[in-house]
């Protein structure tokens, strides 16, 4: 466990911008920042997890100001990890971000934003969220640079898989904001969206979310697999794609999405139609769950 101790500080950086948010917003019942925070969490952390080492010896330094490393002190793993997460958080918070500004709140938050308690305790559920989705990107990028070996085929295909599922994600999000906006201006009057990437898939954004998190895992693995980490650093870092799974089709996603679905078209053909023919998640398989 001791070589797990190279995670403290992206853990301590994941709750301590949290909390400062929580310090903020919660004695204010105010919600709308929940999703910048968690944007801001993913690229503090990321980049703590980088420069550590730097920011500690400047601590050190007894006042002087030390500059930091250069991005080309970096392994070109490393790099493409962190720029990988940097790419998916800064589309994913900036449309939640500008989502819930727009909105002028969250209705999620309703019940709980005036319960301090239990919202702080959302506040730091999402700095468990930034910690361990960000897991194999934190856990490689501690690794000294020279430690990394250098970029092989399976990097490259586990970065392809990455590029590929965040293509998957943004064309299905285009697509149902292209049909909303249509529905918008009275060109159309369904009821549901049933057409490009939601023709294979009810979910297909979030297929592309799941793939997102198994292509940076993947690219990760080569880098972990050196004396900093025990042999199980591998099966530690997959938490990340496996929780995201859990949490978009078990808990925070497809369910109340499905739910909300049963309760507003439950008595409409077409939405019977819809999910005996287009599987509720991955493409190509079973329609019914």
């Amino acid at each position: 466990m001791a070589a797990f101790s190279r995670v403290i500080p992206p853990l301590a950086t994941s709750f301590a911008v949290q909390a400062l948010f929580a310090l903020v917003f919660v004695p204010q019942g105010n919600e709308k920042y929940y999703d910048l925070g968690g944007a801001l969490g993913f690229l503090s952390t990321t980049f703590s997890s980088l420069y550590y080492p730097a920011l500690k010896n400047n601590l050190l330094s007894q006042g002087k100001i030390l500059p930091l490393p250069p991005l080309s002190s970096f392994a070109p793993r490393q790099l493409m990890l962190s720029a990988a997460l940097g790419i998916w958080i800064t589309r994913l918070g900036s449309f939640l971000v500008h989502r819930g500004l727009k909105a002028g709140g969250d209705t999620r938050f309703d019940e709980v934003k005036h319960k301090p308690a239990l919202f702080t305790f959302y506040w730091f559920m999402q700095a468990t969220w930034v910690f361990v989705v960000g897991l194999p990107v934190y856990m490689a990028n501690t690794i000294p640079a020279s430690a990394h070996p250098p970029l092989i085929a399976r990097d490259y295909a586990s970065f392809g898989l990455f590029a590929a599922s965040f293509l998957f994600e943004v064309i299905a999000d285009r697509q149902k904001s292209a049909w909303r906006r249509k529905k918008d201006a009275k060109q159309h009057d369904e009821k549901f969206i049933t057409s490009g990437l939601w023709s294979i898939s009810r979910h297909p954004n979030y297929v592309g979310e799941v793939g997102i998190w198994t292509g940076i895992w993947a690219l990760s693995t080569a880098g972990l697999q050196n004396p900093y980490f025990p042999r199980s650093a591998i099966a530690v870092a997959a938490i990340s794609p496996i929780f995201t799974y859990i949490l978009l089709t078990k808990l925070s996603g497809v369910p109340p999405l499905e739910e909300a679905g049963d309760k507003k078209y439950g008595n409409d053909p077409k939405w019977h139609e819809y999910k005996q023919n287009v599987p509720v998640f991955w493409p190509w398989v079973s329609a019914r769950k």
